[in-house]
């Protein structure tokens, strides 16, 4: 089954609260692979998966599990 990764932008983000593969991919490679869901109260928050703290940074990209 084909899973890609999708870029985070404003109109493609996953559900709130659904816990998705996570990645950073820029210029300087790929890295910070782990998964997260999304949360708080506007959505903007990435949290661990048992939600007991979020993360000091946002994807740039997202995929389901």
């Amino acid at each position: 089954m084909d899973n890609p990764w999708r870029p985070l932008s404003y109109y493609n983000q996953p559900e709130k609260g659904v816990l998705v593969d996570t990645k950073i991919h820029d210029e300087n490679g790929c890295r910070n692979e782990t998964r997260l869901k999304r949360d708080g109260q506007n959505g903007n928050l990435w949290f661990v998966a048992d939600g007991s703290m979020y993360v000091y940074y946002v994807p740039t990209h997202w995929r389901y599990i």
